[in-house]
């Protein structure tokens, strides 16, 4: 058996298309209750300007139609593209990566544009409200390494600034219990098979995407007005 049959078993069904997050809302009825969020200070230490149009992150933590989601309301976002990181290069399949036996996790390569949003405030939502960095190997009702909580640096200056703010939270107490999240060097993403991506825009009123993940963008929203932006911008647009 899988570890997370609510999110592996969820069929596409007729998919939707993407809509502004008020606009689901309102279809849909009151907000959902948000979640848990804590709101975590900016990093003391970035990546340096840049005049570069684009600049890519890699992050895990959890089923990644949440994290996808969540940064494709990001302002300064480009693209954002569900898929695997951090264990073997063959047989990355979603069947395969759901065992649990392969080291990948479920993880999402984002696009932005630098002069826009740094790294570090990419790692600043990530913190705050994409995820839970205290869990272990898990994330909400989603068990196993391939849910853990990492950061997959795409080079020095990002695994810099990543391990700085890892130790800064962590002096500060930032959160009830220690940070789980790992830095992972090294690491090759592999995308997601196509039905995966864009799966929270696409399918707004799933069961799994109601109660787990509308909540986030929920936060973004509330927590980070000025990096909110309510049109996604899609992996796959249509």
């Amino acid at each position: 058996m899988y570890a997370s049959l609510i999110c592996k078993t969820a069929v596409l069904g007729g998919a939707l298309l993407a809509l502004p997050l008020a606009a689901v809302f309102t279809l849909q009825g009151p907000l959902p209750a948000a979640e848990p969020a804590t709101m975590v200070p900016a990093p003391a230490l970035d990546e340096p300007p840049t005049s570069a149009p684009s600049e890519t992150a890699v992050l895990a933590g959890g089923c990644f139609w949440g994290m996808q989601g969540v940064f494709e309301h990001v302002r300064g976002v480009l693209r954002v593209v569900s898929g695997y990181a951090g264990g073997a290069d063959d047989a990355v399949t979603y069947d395969a990566v759901s065992t649990g036996t392969t080291g990948n996790a479920e993880s999402v390569q984002i696009t932005y544009d630098p002069r826009q949003i740094t790294y570090g405030g990419l790692l600043q939502i990530y913190f705050s409200v994409a995820h839970d960095p205290t869990q272990v190997n898990r994330q909400g009702p989603d068990w196993g390494t391939q849910y853990r909580s990492a950061i997959f640096p795409r080079d020095a200056m990002q695994q810099k600034v990543a391990a700085a703010y890892v130790a800064q939270l962590e002096r500060a107490h930032a959160f009830g219990a220690p940070i789980a999240t790992r830095i992972e060097t090294g690491a090759r993403f592999h995308p997601a098979e196509d039905w995966h991506q864009d799966y929270l825009a696409h399918n707004p009123s799933d069961a799994y995407i109601v109660i787990n993940d509308l909540p986030k963008i929920a936060n973004l929203r509330r927590l980070f007005p000025q990096r909110y932006r309510d049109q996604p911008v899609l992996a796959q647009p249509s």
